[in-house]
């Protein structure tokens, strides 16, 4: 099976500090891969090179058949990339329905008189309330988006990456801050989800990504330690010393 994305050798440096080093993995169409890690693994670093806020020392990104290693993000995102973010950036003073016809706005490549046209055309307002649907969200549609609760705005900010109609979603922390209600909810949409798009996940929830990854790469210093699927990386040893130190949680999740 061709690589909807191939990471190859991909390396950042800030300063003296490593953030990435010679990483390299390929996600398949239709596939979801977790990226774990201690602390200070990389992960956000990673992340960010493969959606163009920085940009590698070296290596090469190449999305569905193209090289855009050096593309922009909003090149990337005209591509079918879409990013969520660790922390959430939602317009608090505008609805939930009107947050995603924004999003839908801008990927649509309208200029941003967003007071005026993203509440009243239909064009922008009928695929936002699809998504909303997608994302477990149309009864809330009216609510303003500062009446959210975290896990509901976590929710609202998949929507906003939905609204472009990605081929990959690219999540960062979606579980961050989550109770376990919260999480289950989330577990339950990203499950969802999974059966259309595919996903690259960075996450430190350990339950929630052996619940949902089909494979998972690991990393340790920037570098990657293992890559493979769940009962795999479950059962390597080098994993099971990278977490020795972190949450007893994590290193249960870990050694199953």
């Amino acid at each position: 099976m061709s690589a909807l994305l191939q990471v190859e050798n991909l390396a950042k440096r800030f300063g003296g500090i490593v953030a990435t080093d010679d990483v390299v993995f390929n996600i398949p169409e239709g596939e979801l891969h977790a990226v774990i890690g201690p602390n200070g693994a990389g992960k956000t670093t990673l992340i960010s090179q493969l959606f163009g806020q920085l940009m590698p020392d070296s290596g090469r990104v190449t999305f569905a058949g193209t090289d855009i290693t050096r593309l922009p993000m909003h090149q990337r995102s005209a591509l079918g990339l879409a990013r969520s973010f660790q922390i959430t950036s939602l317009f608090l003073d505008l609805s939930v329905l009107d947050n995603v016809a924004l999003a839908v706005q801008a990927h649509a490549g309208h200029s941003f008189h967003f007071w005026r046209d993203a509440r009243k055309q239909s064009e922008l307002r009928d695929p936002a309330r699809a998504v909303l649907d997608r994302a477990g969200l149309a009864h809330l549609g009216n609510r303003s988006a500062a009446a959210l609760s975290h896990g509901e705005r976590r929710q609202l900010e998949l929507a906003m990456a939905l609204a472009g109609s990605p081929r990959m979603l690219l999540l960062d922390e979606p579980m961050a801050g989550l109770g376990p209600e919260e999480s289950a909810r989330m577990v339950d949409m990203l499950r969802e989800l999974k059966r259309k798009y595919t996903i690259l996940l960075v996450e430190h929830d350990m339950e929630a990504v052996f619940a949902l990854a089909d494979r998972i790469t690991v990393l340790v210093y920037g570098r990657v330690i293992a890559s493979g699927p769940p009962d795999e990386i479950r059962g390597n040893a080098q994993v099971r010393e990278a977490y020795l130190g972190e949450e007893d949680h994590v290193e249960g999740a870990v050694n199953g």
